[in-house]
């Protein structure tokens, strides 16, 4: 006799489990708990099994006699249900295994030791909140180029073109990781190249005239806060490093003896060499009593175990009135390019080894980090005594000495 809602409801606990039978090897088993489990009866090579189908009241009496009739169906087809249930379970397992999100944090599991706090923080929220619930929960093999672009357009849609493509960036890097171990076939961010919006580009504010360099150096020097801020300020113009490079600098990685910094660059994970000139010096031999027990150079005002903070050397630059339309951090670095090149009349290539932008021969090889680092030494001493003079001719009078030094 066929069960009822009314029958099951009304079944009561009894010291041990009995069931309630349905229909085609379906039963109803109450155990002495209370709770109530469906199960189906069946044969299958000659031999009885079960199958569970779920509780009750969370599979209703019409939903078991579906799941019923699905299992007979694959009897039907010579398939032994209990098996096929495994077989997806092993598949659904497997397929979160190889989901973005899980190969996305291994990646970023291995990768990010080597990156830069800054860098690391930015590339985890990217994930998280812009790809992860998206793209994170799919098989990574089966994720196809419009489904990350519409990933993307949601970025976009709230302005930030420029995360969108790093999202877009940082996704392929999962993808080709993915491929690297055999997870993936192909990394379909390549497909999306010309899709997303291109950001308008804007330089970043830098004196590059050398009539209006001195007197921009000398009101740094002319600084009036912490002497580590001071000693940022007077030291960024002469190696024209980047700013997170600078404000992260160690004393593990300055030669004081050999005058040179060496450091890894975190955009191309090699190893950067910044000949100190002697100015340079003089400004780390001045500092070094004052900080040499914190493992940074130009550590936090708050903790010696923190470098000082992104904004340092930027906020110090707004207290003394310089706009942040005239000059910002980064700006040292166009200086140096377009003065050392125009005016100075230095090497190109010289200038992009020291700027540790990437530089090929003939070729197309990179050039390894030493590479014309004689002359590269004596190119940032003329650069610091350069600036020097500019200095000296901003408090003397208006005329600009040009020094062809090589």
């Amino acid at each position: 006799m066929a069960l009822s809602d009314t029958a099951i409801k009304a079944a009561k606990t009894a010291n041990k489990a009995y069931k309630l039978s349905d229909e085609k090897g379906l039963f109803l088993l109450i155990n002495p708990n209370g709770s109530k489990w469906w199960r189906l009866k069946y044969r299958f090579a000659g031999k009885e099994k079960q199958l569970s189908l779920g509780t009750y009241p969370d599979v209703s009496l019409k939903k078991a006699r579906a799941k019923r009739e699905a299992a007979r169906e694959l009897l039907e087809n010579g398939a032994d249900p209990s098996a096929q249930r495994k077989a997806e379970k092993l598949a659904s397992q497997t397929a979160a295994k190889n989901s973005f999100e899980a190969i996305a944090i291994e990646w970023f599991t291995q990768e990010s030791p080597h990156w830069s706090a800054s860098h690391r923080s930015r590339v985890e929220r990217i994930l998280k909140k812009d790809l992860f619930p998206y793209i994170g929960f799919r098989p990574i093999g089966e994720i196809t180029p419009p489904e990350l672009l519409a990933a993307l357009r949601r970025v976009e849609s709230r302005g930030a073109i420029a995360t969108a493509r790093r999202g877009r960036q940082n996704a392929g890097q999962v993808f080709r990781f993915a491929v690297a171990t055999g997870r993936a076939e192909r990394d379909p961010s390549q497909d999306l190249a010309g899709a997303l919006a291109t950001p308008i580009k804007t330089h970043l504010p830098s004196v590059t005239e050398p009539k209006e360099v001195g007197p921009l150096l000398n009101a740094l020097e002319g600084y009036q806060g912490s002497t580590v801020v001071c000693s940022a300020l007077r030291l960024a113009p002469l190696t024209f490093v980047r700013p997170s490079e600078l404000r992260n600098a160690k004393w593990a990685d300055m030669d004081l003896e050999a005058k040179e910094w060496r450091f890894i660059v975190t955009k191309t994970n090699t190893q950067h060499i910044v000949p100190l000139s002697k100015q340079a010096l003089a400004v780390l031999h001045d500092l070094q009593p004052l900080t040499c027990k914190s493992e940074y150079v130009f550590p936090s005002a708050r903790s010696n175990h923190r470098p000082m903070s992104d904004n340092a050397v930027l906020s110090a630059m707004r207290r003394m009135d310089i706009a942040k339309d005239e000059m910002c951090g980064h700006g040292f670095r166009a200086m140096a390019r377009t003065i050392l090149d125009e005016v100075l009349n230095f090497r190109t290539d010289w200038i992009e080894h020291q700027l540790a932008h990437a530089v090929r021969d003939a070729n197309g090889r990179a050039y390894n980090r030493t590479a014309h680092l004689a002359g590269r030494k004596k190119m940032m001493q003329a650069w610091a005594d350069y600036l020097d003079d500019l200095k000296a001719q901003a408090k003397s009078s208006n005329v600009v000495l040009i020094n062809t030094a090589r």
